[in-house]
């Protein structure tokens, strides 16, 4: 059998060629795979974002799953705001401590601002060579890589994917932006969802809140506790840092009756003209105004450095009667639509139950004027005659009495008497004084009056005790002028103080009248000037009188003002 050498020169090139198919088929099926996780962490990451409906959590997990998709080093999500800058602006990727090293968040300039101003996606291997690029503050770390895609909500641009660094080294490709445009389209259907939900949450929160009041009213809700649930619900419901209640004070004036919250302190207590506060505003404008940086506003003029530390803020008026102001603290998201939205319709309730508390003591007013009326007529026509009589049959039987010692007795008896009478008949003539007098206009009153209208400043109620005939006893124009003096002490005490005990004294005694009010707080500071406290000492000496101020027995400060009364005719 003859044989030959077998040529395997061709097989091995079919070897080589079947080895290169072999790769390049490994190749694809790991390209395969490749885009295959991909997918799949693209639809984990929608239905991730997808899941939750309390709108910071979804903008959170939002930017959490961008950075896996596209490998990215560092990411954030701006929120577009009012003036096409970002109200908000969540990072990824930096430390709290590196976020305390680089400063304040970015509010929209430079690179950021390009995608804001052009909402469209944007892709960068060098971001420092766009044009629009203003470079980094201190502390910043190094990126380069760049891509950006907006948010939409419907037609609205909500805000804008900004990724870095993409890791290894390498710039983001035409695929990265491809699965980062995708997740924006979800994202914005999370966003949108969000925020149906949580506007419902709102409104529930509101009618709860609405339902309260209506409750109040029914049961007749004081004044005070009105303004307090008022601020209280609307802090609540807004996550305002501060709200303070403004009541109309004259025809220019504003007080600040009640304040909670941050720098609650600065507001309380404090008298503001309409001009130049937001308070104000909203009374002229009789309706909602807003402020996205409140100690900035050019509308507020007046102690703009008591809004120090807040940004955005929110006034609504009370009726006539008054102002609510909310605000939060600087760099925190400007109050929204559905937030603000049910606040005037939330005041308009509070007013009506402050009207309904007037009419109520109103009410309580003339029922108390007829009960002085009918007792009035009592005294005079049943105690004053029965009394009269007994005087009359005991000076009749003086003669029938022979012993000096039960003789003088007697008379000392008949004088008492004769006393008695004179001191009921001046108090019938103060409870008749009333009855052409307008209701409340009485000093005792008004001066039960400034006390309740002082208890929101204080945060107490002060204990308050009346002697002797105030209402007939005191000119009007000393009463007018008590219950300024009154006023003013007790906001004294709210400001300055720091008090958690009060007790108010209206006493006539004599020819004089001595208004006394003494606290429990930190008592008068040495080189200290108060325009208020001049205030009372020049109304004293315009009376003929005089204020004396020393500590109180147990701390703090007694003062004491002091007018004659004339002798009434």
């Amino acid at each position: 059998m003859g044989g030959g050498r077998h040529d395997d020169s061709g097989s091995g090139l079919g070897r080589f060629r079947l080895d290169e198919l072999l790769d390049e088929l490994q190749v694809r099926i790991q390209t395969v795979r490749g885009t295959r996780d991909r997918l799949h962490s693209l639809l984990e990451a929608v239905l991730s974002v997808g899941r939750e409906l309390d709108l910071p959590q979804v903008l959170h997990g939002i930017v959490e799953a961008s950075v896996v998709l596209v490998d990215a080093e560092y990411g954030a999500l701006g929120v577009i705001g009012q003036g096409q800058r970002l109200s908000q602006f969540l990072p990824v990727g930096v430390s709290q401590e590196g976020h305390a090293r680089i400063g304040d968040l970015p509010s929209g300039h430079g690179l950021l601002g390009e995608l804001i101003r052009h909402p469209q996606a944007l892709r960068l291997d060098e971001l420092s060579e766009h044009p629009a690029s203003s470079g980094f503050p201190p502390n910043h770390p190094p990126m380069h890589s760049f891509l950006g895609v907006p948010i939409r909500v419907g037609t609205e641009v909500f805000g804008n994917l900004y990724l870095t660094e993409k890791r290894g080294g390498a710039g983001f490709d035409a695929e990265d932006e491809a699965v980062l445009t995708t997740l924006a389209v979800a994202a914005g259907v999370a966003i949108e969802n969000a925020r149906t939900y949580e506007e419902a949450r709102l409104r529930e929160r509101w009618l709860e809140a609405s339902a309260e009041f209506t409750a109040g009213l029914l049961s007749g809700m004081p004044e005070t506790r009105v303004l307090e649930v008022m601020v209280e619900r609307a802090r609540q419901i807004t996550s305002a840092d501060l709200g303070v209640v403004d009541l109309v004070e004259g025809t220019e004036g504003l007080r600040g009756v009640l304040a909670h919250g941050e720098g609650a302190a600065a507001h309380r207590g404090l008298s503001v003209p309409r001009e130049g506060t937001l308070a104000g505003a909203a009374l002229r404008a009789a309706g909602l105004v807003t402020s996205t940086a409140v100690g900035d506003d050019p509308r507020v003029t007046f102690a703009p450095e008591r809004w120090k530390g807040f940004g955005p803020a929110v006034a609504v008026p009370i009726g006539e009667r008054g102002v609510l102001v909310l605000a939060r603290a600087a760099g925190r998201p400007a109050f929204g639509t559905a937030e603000t939205a049910p606040l005037p319709g939330f005041a308009g309730q509070a007013a009506l139950a402050l009207e309904l508390a007037d009419r109520r003591r109103d009410a309580e007013q003339v029922s108390l004027l007829e009960d002085r009326d009918r007792i009035a007529r009592d005294l005079h026509d049943l105690a004053i005659q029965r009394l009269f009589a007994t005087g009359m049959t005991l000076q009749s039987t003086l003669r029938f009495v022979q012993h000096p010692e039960a003789n003088e007795r007697l008379v000392r008896a008949v004088d008492d008497l004769d006393e008695t009478i004179k001191i009921i008949r001046s108090t019938v003539f103060g409870l008749r004084a009333h009855d052409s007098a307008v209701p409340g206009s009485g000093l005792r009153i008004s001066a039960v009056r400034t006390v309740e209208e002082a208890v929101p400043a204080l945060g107490f109620t002060p204990s308050l005790r009346m002697e002797g005939l105030l209402d007939t006893d005191v000119p009007r124009a000393v009463a007018e002028e008590v219950v300024a003096v009154l006023g003013e002490a007790l906001s004294n005490v709210a400001r300055h103080a720091s008090a958690s005990r009060t007790d108010v004294s209206l006493v006539v005694g004599g020819s004089g009248l001595t208004v006394t009010v003494v606290d429990d707080g930190v008592g008068l500071r040495e080189g200290t000037r108060r325009s208020g406290l001049r205030n009372l000492a020049e109304r004293a000496e315009r009376l003929g009188g005089n204020l004396v101020l020393a500590g109180g027995a147990a701390g703090g400060t007694r003062l004491e003002w002091q007018v004659p009364i004339p002798p009434q005719r």
